[in-house]
């Protein structure tokens, strides 16, 4: 699960810094210039179901989001 890490400081969540930079692998398998150096944690609301998750912050462009499995 991801958010994008101009959307965070737009909007000044508050980010913890991770103890260990996670290396990001491109679909071709090629290794990424960027890491993960960043996640939140936050609340989720959807109809009835609310959760709390770990997100990692990335730049991904033109989505502010992704959501998946942990």
């Amino acid at each position: 699960m991801f958010v994008d890490k101009k959307f965070m400081e737009k909007h000044r969540f508050k980010l913890e810094k991770l103890e260990k930079p996670i290396r990001v692998t491109n679909i071709d398998r090629m290794d990424n210039k960027r890491r993960i150096t960043h996640k939140i944690e936050c609340n989720v609301f959807f109809k009835e179901h609310k959760e709390r998750i770990c997100m990692e912050i990335y730049h991904l462009g033109r989505t502010n989001v992704i959501l998946g499995m942990p």
